[in-house]
C-alpha cells in the first residue's frame, strides 16, 4: 500500500472536472502529492470541512450556487489554521488583492505554467507542516514532563532531558525532512532513530548503512544501486538501499565521516528528491524519510574543510542532541535494572541483586564509552557472579584502571590543577579534595576513599580533622 502524500489530504474545488484531474495528476507526477480529494459542488463544502483534515484547499473562484470568495471567508472563519491557494481562470490583480486580504496563502491564474503552480502548492505544504510540528511541540511540553509511547519502549530512561527529547520527535514524525542526531558514542543514536522511524510508520521498511570508511564508489552503489553493464561485473540490475527504503525510513549512521564527493551526492539527493542509479540516465524519486546520525561535532569539520557548509544547513532542519550519560546520572539505576535482567537472561542466570552501593560507585565515573560501556560492565560482572548479592569487586577493578589510563593521559597533556599567584596550604587542598570525594560518592565514605585512593581509615581521620 503506497504511503499518502500529504497525510492529510489536498482538498481541491473547481465546477470543472477535467481541470481538477489534470491537476491532480500534475501533483501525482511533479510532486508526489497523491492524497487529494476532488469536489465539483461548492454547496456541500461546509459540510465536508467537518468531517475531516485537510492540509490544504486548492479553491477556484468562478463556480455556481456558492462562489469561490464565499468560501474563501468561510474557511478563514471557520477554520483559520487551514491554507487556500486560489486558482482562478481569471486573471484580475483587483481580486488576487481581495483574496490575499481574506486570508488566502496565494494567487494563480489557470494558464499559469503548471511547474510554477505545482512549486507554490508544495511550498504552502512544506509551510504547513512546520507550523503543524511547532503547534505540537508547544502543546506537549505544556501537557507533560514524562513521555509515554510505545516508539520509546526500547530506550530506557528516567532523564527530564530524555523525554523533552521524546517530545520533540514526535512533534516532527510527521515530517519529511531529515533528521540529524548527534551524541558521543554509545549514547543511542540508532535507537533514537528507530524511534522516529516508529513513530512515523512502524510496518514501513526500515534501512540502516554505516557510511563510515566507504568509498565514493561504494557509497554511490550502496545508495543507489545499479544498472546491469553499468561496469565490469554488473551482471543484473541491484536496487540501492535508498529503493529497498521506499515508503519508509534510511538511517545513515557516520555520517560525519563521509568523504567531500559523497557529500555532494547526499546533498543532491537530499535537496532535489531524486536519484541516478549508477548507469542510468533516467532519475528515481526519493520517498524515504531520511535520517542521519554522527559522534563528530559537524561545526568543527565544517571549520576545518572536512564538511560542506551547504549541506550541513540542509541537514539541520530538525536536530537531535542526545546528552552523554555523565549528564543524566539518574538513568544509572535504571540502566544497571535493565542489563542485570539481559545478562542473567542471555547467560541462563538467576538475576543478581545488586548492592546498594554500586549504583554510588557508577555516579563516580564518568563513562567515555556511555550506555555501551555501562552495559559490557554489567554484563562482565554477571558472568564472574555465582549466587547471593552481585560483587562489585569486577566493577572497582575495571573503574580504577579507567581512572588510572585517564590520569596518565591528563598528565601526559595538561596540567590537572592551575595555581594562582599564592599557593595554598597541603590542609586547605586536603580538605577540598575529601570534600569533593564525599560529594561524588554521596557521602558513602568506602566509595570516597577509593576515588581518593586511601584506606577507609585513613579517610575517616582526615574527615575527623576537617571538622576541628
Amino acid at each position: 500500500m503506497s504511503e499518502s502524500v500529504p497525510k492529510h489530504p489536498v482538498l481541491m474545488i473547481d465546477d470543472e472536472a477535467d481541470w481538477l484531474n489534470s491537476l491532480a495528476l500534475s501533483l501525482k507526477i511533479s510532486a508526489g502529492i497523491n492524497n487529494v480529494i476532488k469536489c465539483t459542488d461548492s454547496r456541500v463544502i461546509p459540510q465536508i470541512l467537518t468531517q475531516d483534515s485537510y492540509s490544504l484547499v486548492l479553491l477556484d473562484l468562478t463556480m455556481p450556487h456558492i462562489s469561490g470568495e464565499e468560501l474563501l471567508e468561510h474557511i478563514s472563519t471557520n477554520h483559520p489554521d487551514l491554507p487556500v491557494i486560489i486558482i482562478s481562470g481569471m486573471n484580475q490583480i483587483d481580486t488576487a488583492i481581495r483574496c490575499v486580504k481574506k486570508g488566502a496563502e496565494d494567487f494563480y491564474v489557470k494558464t499559469d505554467d503548471r511547474e510554477r503552480v505545482v512549486t507554490g502548492i508544495n511550498r504552502v505544504l512544506k509551510h504547513q507542516q512546520l507550523a503543524l510540528e511547532n503547534r505540537q511541540l508547544n502543546k506537549l511540553i505544556m501537557q507533560q514532563n514524562t513521555v509515554e509511547h510505545p516508539a520509546f519502549s526500547d530506550i530506557i530512561t528516567a532523564s527530564a532531558a530524555m523525554h523533552k527529547i521524546f517530545s520533540y520527535l514526535q512533534a516532527i514524525s510527521l515530517s519529511t525532512e531529515p533528521v540529524l542526531i548527534t551524541g558521543e558514542s554509545g549514547t543511542g543514536k540508532e535507537l533514537i532513530a528507530k524511534s522516529i522511524h516508529h513513530l512515523s510508520n512502524s510496518e514501513s521498511p526500515w534501512v540502516a548503512v554505516n557510511v563510515a570508511g566507504l568509498e565514493d564508489t561504494v557509497f554511490s552503489d550502496t545508495l543507489f544501486g545499479h544498472t546491469k553493464g553499468a561496469f565490469t561485473g554488473a551482471e543484473q540490475d541491484r536496487p540501492g538501499m535508498i529503493e529497498q527504503a521506499q515508503g519508509g525510513t534510511l538511517f545513515l549512521d557516520e555520517i560525519g565521516d563521509l568523504a567531500i564527493a559523497s557529500q555532494i551526492k547526499l546533498l543532491r539527493l537530499l535537496q532535489e528528491g531524486e536519484y541516478y542509479p549508477l548507469g542510468s540516465d533516467k532519475p528515481r524519486k526519493v520517498k524515504a524519510r531520511i535520517l542521519v546520525a554522527t559522534n563528530h561535532d559537524l561545526q568543527a569539520k565544517e571549520q576545518k574543510g572536512e564538511f560542506r557548509r551547504d549541506l550541513l544547513y540542509r541537514l539541520w532542519a530538525h536536530r537531535v542532541v542526545i546528552p552523554p550519560l555523565r549528564e543524566r546520572k539518574e538513568d544509572l539505576a535504571p540502566l544497571l535494572n535493565h542489563f542485570l535482567i539481559q545478562a542473567a537472561n542471555t547467560q541462563k542466570k538467576i538475576c543478581p541483586t545488586p548492592p546498594s552501593e554500586l549504583v554510588p560507585l557508577l555516579a563516580t565515573h564518568n563513562f567515555p564509552g556511555n550506555i555501551r560501556e555501562l552495559r559490557a560492565l554489567v554484563f562482565n560482572a554477571v558472568s564472574m557472579h555465582e549466587r547471593g548479592v552481585l560483587s562489585m569487586s569486577s566493577f572497582r577493578e575495571a573503574l580504577s584502571a579507567n581512572r588510572t589510563s585517564q590520569a596518565n593521559d591528563e598528565t601526559q597533556h595538561e596540567e590537572l590543577v592551575i595555581f594562582n599567584n599564592e599557593l595554598p596550604t597541603l590542609k586547605h587542598i586536603s580538605k577540598l579534595l575529601v570534600d569533593e570525594a564525599m560529594e561524588r560518592a554521596k557521602k558513602n565514605q568506602t566509595l570516597a576513599a577509593q576515588i581518593l585512593g586511601i584506606s577507609p581509615q585513613a579517610l575517616s581521620k582526615r574527615l575527623k580533622t576537617n571538622k576541628e
